[in-house]
């Protein structure tokens, strides 16, 4: 930067001899391309330049001029787009370049050059407090414990449940239905189809050896603290027939009402079986 500089100014000094002599802008022009080559002011400054000294000023610099720098990307800027964006993370580039009076794309660059990028919010079931994520943590630590203390006897032990809805006919995806195309096959097509209007509620249990229990829901029934105490007994039954060397079996399922029904609770203590504590 200081040698394009330098020799800027010695270029102004050839300029202001030159001048002098009487010789035109464009000749003028045509000698510093062949000395200096790319780094040649352009014809538009010299013969801003040529006018200027034949005007009789002998000044070679440049006069400050108002307007925004060269470069907008100055540690202030950058300052102030790094406290807008904190402050509201939902600001648009056009928003930041309005507030601090540069062009959109400028702005663009420098949130980029910040390391910022604009995502979109993921979807969650819900919004945890600060209660329950502490509860979350506790509950994650303890069962690591367990898992570093008893090891493989522990994991053995527990039967997950869970329930969701299967629809008679689930179309393929994209990427099941991907398949080879050679330069001269014609493309392949695939129509739009949504899933059946039909749906079942199953119920599945299983472990770490394999599947114990799968339930269809009846069709016009609801999964209830009643009906999920029936699919319990359905489920001890499977245990005694397939798992009967099991002992202290730990029953892990979520917190949906109808698992955490005291009628519920109740049934699972009568039978002897722990509950792996869920977190939220």
């Amino acid at each position: 930067m200081a040698a394009h500089s330098d020799s800027v100014f010695r270029q102004k000094a050839v300029i202001e001899f030159v001048t002098k002599e009487g010789v035109s802008a464009k000749k003028i022009n045509d000698r510093l391309k062949v000395i200096y080559g790319e780094h040649c002011l352009s014809y538009p400054s010299v013969k801003r330049w040529v006018v200027h000294f034949k005007n009789g000023n002998t000044d070679i610099t440049d006069k400050p001029r108002s307007g925004r720098p060269l470069s907008a990307a100055t540690a202030e800027n950058k300052a102030s787009f790094d406290e807008l964006i904190r402050k509201d993370r939902r600001i648009s580039c056009r928003i930041i370049a309005g507030s601090v009076g540069i062009s959109v794309g400028t702005a663009q660059t420098i949130v980029a050059e910040l390391g910022y990028s604009k995502v979109c919010a993921r979807w969650v079931p819900r919004q945890l407090t600060d209660e329950l994520k502490l509860k979350r943590l506790n509950v994650c630590t303890e069962l690591l414990q367990r898992y570093a203390t008893e090891g493989d006897v522990f994991m053995n032990s527990i039967i997950t449940g869970d329930e969701s809805w299967a629809h008679h006919y689930e179309p393929e995806t994209k990427r099941q239905s991907m398949q080879w195309h050679h330069l001269g096959s014609p493309s392949p097509k695939k129509f739009k189809v949504t899933p059946s209007a039909g749906k079942a509620m199953i119920t599945a249990f299983w472990d770490t050896h394999g599947v114990l229990l799968v339930e269809f829901l009846p069709k016009g029934e609801t999964i209830n603290s009643e009906r999920y105490q029936e699919t319990l007994r359905k489920l001890a039954a499977a245990i005694r027939r397939k798992r009967p060397d099991l002992k202290n079996m730990i029953l892990h399922h979520d917190n949906a009402r109808p698992h955490m029904a005291h009628a519920t609770i109740v049934n699972i203590a009568t039978r002897g079986w722990a509950v792996l504590p869920h977190p939220p």
